[in-house]
């Protein structure tokens, strides 16, 4: 074997490994989604907040013209119930709740939320409360 093709195969080896089984992300994303929601049942704003990936967060402060604390706390996103199950599609997934479908990406720290209080309009895009760029 050449040492092009052993280098090849470690790096194929580590990456898979560093990622996670996808068994292992599904868990990952779904313990996300549920945080998420129990933040968003229980008021705490801060933690809501954190949950959201980078640019939703922004897109949030933007809309409101002010923190994302406040502006979630003012626009009361609907509690979404339970976690029904989840996808997983790469560095993506979607969460299907009682109530709501959340949006979701892996980022270095861990999934974030990128779009919620979103509801299915046929062959049309999810229209979504929040949502990022």
């Amino acid at each position: 074997m050449s040492p092009a093709a052993v280098l090849t195969g470690l790096v194929l080896a580590v990456t898979a490994t560093a990622c996670g089984s996808p068994h292992e992300r599904r868990d990952d994303a779904h313990a996300a989604a549920v945080r998420f929601e129990q933040a968003l049942g229980a008021g705490r704003t801060a933690v809501l907040c954190a949950a959201l990936a980078p640019g939703t967060r922004e897109e949030v402060e933007q809309s409101a013209e002010g923190p994302c604390d406040r502006a979630v706390e003012r626009d009361k996103l609907p509690a979404g119930g339970a976690v029904r199950h989840v996808d997983v599609y790469g560095d993506q997934a979607q969460a299907v709740l009682e109530h709501d479908t959340v949006f979701l990406a892996h980022f270095d720290d861990g999934w974030k939320v990128t779009a919620a209080g979103c509801e299915p309009h046929g062959e049309e895009p999810y229209q979504c409360e929040i949502k990022g760029r």
